[in-house]
């Protein structure tokens, strides 16, 4: 329990950064020390576990030479795409040497930064698992992900054989990406609605570029329709919907548009998950970050890409990823997918609550006088929503909102008694100043694609929605 009362899952690879203030949210973005200092843990990407600092920080003394750092990767292919990627940009020299079992890049002390990026956007990572595993002295665990598998299978409506788990929701957007870029090499991807940051990121820092258009409508709309007819992408990427303002493309008018030029559909349906949403009559392929709502509880990294059997692309898309993931169909850690194995077995119990009690709070900040805007698939694009919708499902967990006066969201946020970070669908409720966290360095490029700095969001957990009214109730008046 933390000192809201609020649960935390008890377990020592949760994601329990807290940046409880708005003071402390612009500290941890510009490094100040009293912030950085009182740090334990971070979003995994961003911030190394202390165990895999610890692992590094072992590897390096083992295996580097004067003015070297090391960054451990848990395949050899990963270790060598990120010595291409520093070696194009910076032409250093690099080695790589196994190193129980996980595989070390050896680099010059001040390329580390540039490697950290590709750890991050790549997400091809060493879990916290897995780098206890190793310094425990323990080794490596095996988990046969059959089973896994077909429960993924079955909650996604998939064909048995097309689902493959990686090591993050992010290396799963990274490998589709790959694909792309062997199948089409010299095309730009295209970018349709605002998405979260890092999957915009993959596009722009690896291959050729990508095309990006923030709001899905109108004019602008039309002629990305007509470019997909003309066949000039690779691929055009999405969304359903998108993070963090919860909007819906016309799908019909995209999956007819990449049908006549050729263009493939990727579809990331983390948003609400595949218990909401069923991309499969639009998507050639889908990606998903099983660390939410499928994990529930904040406390592994998992991502997985799901193949399509109607999809024109179906036959290389299975070569790769067979390739890529081998027999197992899993790049996912043996003891990361014990635990993602238990979530999913309560995945599809959770889902109803929580979609019951976001509507609930979403229908409270709506009539509320303090709220300017509130995002959400039953607000806004809700017929092309209902292009996906499941028969069981409703419109998710997570929502954005902003206030009228937005000098006082600092203070709202500081009032607010619900637990603050990163990430969501976890089991307890989070809130969090997405655009200062996502876009600090950004914030006006992303002001003007729509995304306001003041936004809120909420991820949904299992408080019950009174008592989330209730504190939200409660921050309200304190401003």
């Amino acid at each position: 329990m933390d000192d809201l009362g609020i649960p935390i899952p008890d377990d020592r690879h949760a994601v329990s950064v807290c940046l409880p203030t708005w003071d402390s949210v612009i500290g941890y973005e510009e490094g100040r020390d009293r912030v950085l200092a009182k740090l334990q843990c971070g979003y995994p990407r961003f911030f190394l576990h202390p165990a895999v600092d610890r692992l590094f920080k072992k590897c390096g003394a083992d295996v580097c030479g004067d003015g070297e750092r090391v960054i451990l990767f848990p395949a050899r292919e990963s270790a060598q795409r990120a010595l291409q990627f520093i070696e194009k940009r910076s032409g250093a020299a690099l080695r790589i040497a196994s190193y129980e079992g996980l595989q070390a890049l050896i680099m010059p002390a001040d390329q580390y930064l540039l490697g950290m990026e590709f750890w991050r956007y790549s997400g091809e990572v060493v879990s916290s698992r897995q780098a206890l595993d190793v310094l425990d002295g323990g080794g490596m665990w095996d988990y046969d992900c059959v089973d896994l598998l077909e429960r993924l299978e079955l909650i996604g409506g998939y064909e048995s054989g097309d689902v493959y788990l990686y090591e993050s929701g992010m290396s799963a957007v990274f490998a589709v990406h790959r694909v792309l870029r062997k199948l089409f090499p010299r095309k730009k991807s295209l970018q349709l609605d605002f998405p979260y940051v890092d999957a915009l990121k993959v596009q722009n820092y690896f291959g050729v570029g990508v095309v990006f258009l923030p709001m899905a409508e109108g004019e602008l709309f039309d002629e990305a329709l007509n470019r997909i007819r003309r066949g000039e992408f690779s691929a055009v990427f999405c969304e359903v919907p998108s993070n963090p303002l919860l909007r819906m493309i016309d799908l019909a008018s995209v999956r007819s548009a990449c049908d006549a030029g050729d263009v493939v559909l990727v579809i990331d349906d983390t948003v609400c998950s595949s218990y909401n949403v069923d991309v499969k009559g639009y998507a050639d392929v889908v990606t998903s970050s099983l660390t939410k709502w499928v994990a529930g509880s904040g406390n592994v990294m998992a991502g997985g890409v799901q193949l399509v059997r109607g999809s024109h692309y179906y036959g290389e898309f299975k070569s790769f990823f067979d390739d890529d993931c081998g027999d197992s169909r899993s790049r996912l850690y043996g003891h990361d997918a014990v635990v993602l194995d238990e979530g999913v077995k309560g995945f599809e119990s959770r889902m109803g609550g929580v979609n019951e009690v976001a509507q609930e709070v979403v229908d409270f900040l709506c009539s509320h006088d303090a709220v300017d805007r509130v995002w959400y698939p039953s607000l806004d694009t809700k017929d092309f929503y209902h292009q996906v919708r499941t028969e069981r499902g409703g419109y998710g967990g997570l929502l954005s909102f902003t206030l009228k006066n937005d000098k006082r969201t600092g203070r709202f946020f500081d009032e607010l008694r619900i637990s603050k970070g990163p990430s969501f669908g976890t089991e307890f409720s989070l809130v969090c100043p997405y655009t200062m966290l996502a876009h600090y360095d950004e914030l006006e490029w992303a002001e003007g694609c729509g995304v306001s700095k003041d936004l809120l969001r909420l991820s949904v957990g299992g408080e019950g929605g009174g008592e989330l009214v209730s504190r939200l109730e409660e921050a309200f008046g304190k401003i």
